[in-house]
């Protein structure tokens, strides 16, 4: 079992002392989100919650993931750094893969890519980038993303996106692993055929069992069966030892989590959640 802190809604003055305690405490690596703009009116009804509602208010930060990455890397040694989530489906092929990949050079191979199509018709909208068709956008956009990381002359002529023989380096020193996140249909699928691993929402344990189950049974019948594949999973229902077990027993590779909320609740402050941090250290992650 690996972990994997979450910090977002942080504020970014928060994120260093926050990652150093993190590595310091045995975290696997920092879960950094995405969102380029908050529109005044959202009219999408957000996927996550009963009311459609986001779990976030206007003017939360959302710092740039890949920069961030790249800040985070040089005050850290070991910890890696992972998109929950990336909206790659509101990107351009070639300049995301210029980002990530540069983050993965800065980083000495240190970031692993969770990607999602989207649900905000809004920020589509304000970024210029098309909505509809976004997950086979995305399909192919995955196959760029690995192609020009291989190094040397690439070429790319499919549905969505064209262009002649070129080459962009520097290159990232190991594969990136790509993970999907989504919970539809066409998303787990996406995740168990195309990508390295899955992302989930908030679930309980039952519920991460069912999807786990119907992601092994998708993978096994894929191109890609018998490949390794990490799930990333959020749970509701586990506080304790037990629980993570649990999880571990159902094929959860990866936990997410903002320890602090297990040592006094929700806080911003920021040294109870450096205390929060190095308890969970003590009372989990070093006993697992």
């Amino acid at each position: 079992m690996k972990w994997v802190m979450s910090i977002a809604f942080t504020e970014p003055a928060q994120y260093v002392p926050l990652a150093r305690a993190a590595e310091q405490a045995g975290f696997e690596a920092i879960a950094l989100s995405d969102h380029v703009v908050h529109p005044e009116k959202i009219l999408t009804p957000y996927p996550y919650t009963p009311n459609g509602e986001p779990r976030w208010q206007p003017f939360t930060p959302w710092p740039d993931p890949w920069v961030t990455a790249a800040h985070l890397a040089a005050v850290s040694t070991r910890l890696r750094f992972v998109t929950s989530i990336y909206v790659l489906a509101m990107r351009n092929p070639l300049l995301a893969a210029k980002q990530i990949g540069t983050a993965a050079v800065l980083s000495g191979g240190r970031v692993n890519l969770g990607v999602g199509v989207g649900w905000m018709k809004d920020e589509f909208d304000a970024s210029g980038a098309p909505f509809e068709r976004r997950g086979a956008r995305m399909d192919e956009m995955i196959e760029i993303l690995r192609k020009v990381w291989r190094g040397g002359w690439q070429e790319h002529h499919g549905e969505f996106f064209s262009f002649p023989r070129v080459e962009m380096s520097p290159v990232p020193p190991a594969p990136i692993p790509i993970w999907s996140g989504g919970i539809s249909p066409p998303a787990l699928r996406r995740a168990a055929r195309v990508c390295d691993g899955w992302i989930s929402d908030m679930h309980t344990t039952a519920e991460l069992r069912r999807i786990v189950t119907e992601l092994r049974e998708l993978r096994v019948d894929s191109p890609r069966a018998g490949e390794p594949f990490s799930v990333l999973g959020t749970a509701l229902d586990a506080f304790n030892l037990d629980g993570y077990r649990r999880l571990e027993e159902i094929g959860v590779t990866h936990v997410q989590t903002m320890p602090w909320f297990f040592y006094g609740g929700p806080t911003d402050v920021l040294e109870k959640r450096l205390d929060g941090i190095r308890r969970f250290g003590d009372d989990v992650i070093a006993k697992l």
